[in-house]
């Protein structure tokens, strides 16, 4: 599946879980999975490491293809930015990269100046480069 979300991918997002803080990351990747159930945690079979979920409402049909849901996950690569600062994101982010602040329950979430340019922000401070 493409790993570039529209709306309409998202429309039976009810809650999303997250496994990691996410105002701790610049960015993470998000991608449609097909998965058995609505609700719970996913399996997880990509390089990297999960570090959220979708989890689907009640009106959620399954694809009637597969038979399985399509929830949206979030993960980061072992070569992503927060593994490797100085590396190949050390600026810029992959292109189903978003910044994790601007996610919501349907909603695909924003590129920001944090998650392009691999800016810090500290409470209360005006944007620093790393």
């Amino acid at each position: 599946m493409s790993s570039l979300l529209t709306a309409s991918d998202l429309t039976h997002e009810d809650n999303l879980v997250w496994l990691e803080d996410p105002h701790q990351l610049d960015y993470v990747r998000q991608a449609l999975e097909k998965t058995t159930r609505r609700r719970g945690k996913p399996r997880y079979q990509r390089d990297g490491r999960m570090i959220g979920f979708a989890e689907l409402n009640e009106t959620a049909e399954a694809d009637p293809d597969s038979g399985l849901q399509k929830r949206r996950v979030f993960y980061l690569l072992p070569h992503d930015r927060d593994a490797e600062p100085d590396g190949l994101y050390r600026a810029g982010a992959p292109g189903e990269a978003v910044d994790p602040r601007t996610i919501q329950p349907g909603h695909v979430g924003s590129k920001t100046v944090r998650s392009q340019l691999g800016f810090v922000t500290p409470p209360g401070q005006p944007l620093l480069p790393r």
